[in-house]
């Protein structure tokens, strides 16, 4: 089948969370209940669901990413909305942050890199199968290994540091998506031919 493929990834979320873990080590591994850092990563990714899910689906949590798929069909998101979808996700992901900083209590160096933590996007268009595996279905093909790929790309220079959307042309034709404030650029990868995208700046 043919849809949208969508990951939305929490940068800074590794760093973070084996600070906490260092500075915190007693804690994790005594205490019954987990130290503030790692429940505010599950407030965080689950906001991030609520938002876009649906008109996604959830295809899989990914530690610090949710990957979402929208079939193809008249249900599907497109045009403005879909990025009104991933502003309002990128806005809901803000807020929750800020609300959890307001309340943050340990000021140790790792929990003080809260602020560091931020969320960016990667929007693709393709064919995929579905695939049962260990119990669990599983999105295979090569739009799924592209989507994934170019989580490792350029757009944080091309937004001057900016969070961001990264969208390839692919799927800013096959879903209407408007180009109005966005970058256009090309990514490359070993095994890939280039790959054009635009970056739209979320901030």
């Amino acid at each position: 089948m043919f849809g949208a493929l969508l990951l939305a990834d929490i940068s800074g979320y590794t760093g973070f969370l084996q600070g906490v873990g260092e500075a915190h080590q007693a804690l994790v591994l005594e205490s019954p209940e987990p130290p503030p850092a790692y429940s505010l990563m599950s407030s965080l990714i689950e906001t991030i669901m609520t938002s876009v899910i649906p008109p996604f689906r959830l295809a899989k949590l990914e530690g610090d990413a949710v990957f979402a798929v929208a079939a193809d069909g008249q249900s599907a998101l497109r045009g403005a909305a879909l990025v009104a979808c991933l502003r309002g996700c990128y806005a809901a992901f803000g807020a929750q942050l800020a609300t959890a900083n307001s309340m943050w209590t340990c000021s140790c160096d790792a929990c003080a890199r809260i602020h560091t933590l931020d969320l960016k996007f990667v929007l693709h268009h393709g064919e995929f199968i579905t695939q049962q595996i260990g119990g669990q279905e599983e999105l295979l093909g090569p739009a799924v290994n592209v989507a994934h790929r170019l989580l490792k790309n350029h757009a944080l220079e091309l937004s001057a540091g900016r969070p961001y959307a990264l969208i390839t042309d692919g799927a800013l034709a096959s879903l209407d998506v408007p180009t109005a404030g966005m970058i256009a650029a090309t990514e490359t990868y070993d095994n890939l031919p280039p790959i054009a995208v635009h970056v739209l700046p979320l901030s």
